[in-house]
């Protein structure tokens, strides 16, 4: 597993790409398949992806984690005893701290069953494998600001936007001006500072 190492308040841990891993016991043999997401449309789709390319497989179980506090989540067992499977892999994308994630696990049955221990056991490693091969990343929380000034106010406000702001995302300067700027949230209090020549709209 690999992490940037810019870790900072207006940052949260998710996963660039896709990644895979697996885990065998007692002839089950587990693949785990882990998903940078956004929403819950998203993580459907993949699901039902899943489901159709593993059509043969007993068991698709899964846990995701959204938003920058991990806010909206699910862990599903999929027929498996309840709490052996989901669960353990939502247990793995809290203890990395993870959140805009899906990890789906696929389970192949040996033949032998696995007990309460060795489900949760599996599918633990499998949940483990997947984030192991993952490339973690740091993403920035970011709002976006529309700032309206007149012209005479333009050196003030710039100054002070091209020293905070993450990216310009739109700019027009006539009679009277304006900039789209996108900010970390722990830099609103400094644009505030220039409040008195300028309106500042928070788009999103």
């Amino acid at each position: 597993m690999a992490i940037s190492e810019i870790q900072d308040p207006d940052s949260y841990k998710s996963i660039q790409n896709p990644s895979e891993g697996s885990y065998r016991e007692l002839g089950s043999k587990f693949l785990s398949f882990a998903y940078p997401v956004s929403s819950e449309e998203e993580i459907k789709l993949l699901i039902s992806n899943i489901k159709s390319e593993y059509f043969d497989a007993r068991h698709h179980c899964y846990a995701y984690r959204l938003g920058e506090k991990g806010e909206l989540w699910r862990a599903n067992d999929d027929g498996e005893p309840s709490s052996t499977a989901g669960r353990p892999i939502l247990g793995q994308i809290l203890s990395n701290e993870l959140s805009d994630i899906l990890i789906v696990v696929v389970r192949y049955f040996g033949g032998t069953k696995l007990g309460v221990t060795g489900l949760i056991r599996a599918y633990k490693s499998a949940a483990a494998n997947a984030i192991a091969n993952a490339y973690i990343i740091e993403k920035r929380l970011l709002k976006t600001l529309k700032i309206n000034f007149e012209y005479p106010n333009s050196d003030k406000v710039m100054r002070t936007v091209r020293g905070v702001c993450e990216e310009i995302v739109a700019q027009e300067f006539g009679i009277g001006c304006s900039v789209t700027i996108k900010v970390t949230k722990g830099n609103l209090e400094r644009i505030q500072s220039i409040s008195e020549f300028c309106k500042i709209e928070i788009v999103n």
